[in-house]
């Protein structure tokens, strides 16, 4: 059997199953957490512990539908060029923004990229001039000029012992 890598974290059995059975056909109803609680067996407040707990611990960032580009708002991917030793603080600011539906670190010049999401396109604009005021750092602002679906969810395979 080939080594599989381990988590850092050590979950349980409800937080894998939080992880891996919920990526699509989240429940929508009003009470989507007493439902997922029901299909596995459980509390909601067993559930909801859970996802705070992978919260906590950066397994998971937030919890909450993605939408079709431009079918509520408008939306932009954006990208940052920021020194090495400001990612963490300028990423705090990015992810602090309700419009910022996550952020990511890579490996280039432009080494922070989010997407911003707003209501109307001068909203947009004046979230990146946020951004941009309280970073001092420019936003590159990339507007999707064609749709293309990619299926963001993963089959995690756990490792039993």
């Amino acid at each position: 059997m080939a080594n599989q890598p381990s988590c850092p974290v050590q979950l349980n059995v409800l937080q894998k199953q939080l992880l891996n059975d919920f990526q699509k056909k989240f429940p929508l109803s009003p009470t989507p957490f007493a439902e997922i609680a029901t299909r596995l067996q459980v509390t909601e407040e067993a559930v909801l512990e859970a996802l705070a707990e992978l919260s906590q611990a950066e397994m998971i960032s937030r919890v909450g539908a993605v939408m079709r580009p431009h079918r509520l708002g408008v939306s932009t991917l954006a990208a940052m060029a920021v020194p090495e030793e400001l990612i963490a603080t300028v990423a705090d600011v990015v992810s602090s923004l309700p419009e910022v539906n996550h952020n990511y670190e890579r490996e280039h010049k432009f080494n922070l990229w989010f997407v911003i999401t707003a209501t109307t396109e001068a909203h947009l604009q004046v979230v990146i001039r946020e951004i941009e005021n309280h970073t001092g750092l420019g936003v590159m602002s990339l507007p999707m000029l064609e749709n293309y679906h990619v299926d963001l969810s993963f089959d995690l395979k756990w490792q039993t012992n």
